[in-house]
């Protein structure tokens, strides 16, 4: 883990319009400039230990992390991903309760935990923000328990599929019939983990995926979507 000063601008932020920050005014955004920080993982080093303290909270800048439950007899569930934008921690809680991992190189904007919640009390477009943030979660894990409860392996893939190509894109781009080319986070076997299916059931899928000409794989990681209606339709959704 390397940690950083605060270097880069938050005007310039890749994340600046999406993050805790989104709807900051200026003064906020000076405040909260004045207290960031960043740190960066390597692919496979753990960013929080479920039972740590937690002595900072954070933005994900860019990468890609996994939210990780460890059951007694050692069985590991991804439980969910962290992705651009996406808030790690939460205020008012001291102890972690799972484990985050990074899966690529992970940059964070980090702010020290007490300070955070200082600004959280006091400032309403943090606040605001926030609550919006955990309805957004609590609605992607409710689309999530019945993607893993009612849907088939092919419309679980394509379902993962169309997270990543959504989280992709900028706010208010509605995905249309031209192509798209994602990367890859996960490697299949943290899908398998993720999704609840088997390795080899992972891998016969993104087989039949790309010979049906939904998909085009262009090495291991990178993932060519020709028709995004018609990956709207292999995964079982409403189109736009």
């Amino acid at each position: 883990m390397t940690e950083m000063s605060a270097t880069k601008s938050c005007d310039s932020c890749p994340i600046r319009h999406r993050a805790v920050c989104a709807s900051c005014t200026a003064d906020e955004m000076v405040t909260l400039e004045s207290i960031k920080y960043y740190r960066t993982y390597q692919a496979g080093q753990t960013i929080v230990w479920a039972g740590d303290r937690l002595e900072f909270v954070a933005s994900v800048v860019s990468g890609t992390a996994t939210i990780e439950h460890l059951t007694d007899d050692g069985r590991k569930q991804t439980l969910g991903l962290l992705l651009a934008s996406d808030f790690i921690g939460r205020p008012g809680r001291e102890t972690a309760i799972y484990d985050v991992t990074a899966v690529t190189e992970v940059t964070l904007c980090c702010f020290r935990r007490k300070q955070f919640e200082a600004l959280v009390r006091d400032t309403p477009h943090i606040a605001q923000r926030m609550l919006e943030m955990a309805l957004d979660e609590l609605d992607a894990a409710r689309d999530w328990m019945f993607l893993l409860g009612r849907k088939t392996a092919r419309e679980k893939i394509a379902s993962l599929l169309l997270l990543i190509l959504r989280r992709m894109e900028a706010p208010g781009i509605t995905p249309v019939t031209d192509s798209r080319v994602i990367e890859l986070p996960l490697t299949r076997e943290a899908m398998s983990d993720y999704l609840g299916l088997t390795l080899e059931t992972v891998s016969r899928q993104f087989s039949r995926l790309k010979a049906d000409g939904v998909i085009r794989l262009d090495g291991k990681r990178r993932v060519i979507l020709p028709d995004i209606a018609r990956l709207t339709r292999e995964a079982g959704e409403p189109e736009a």
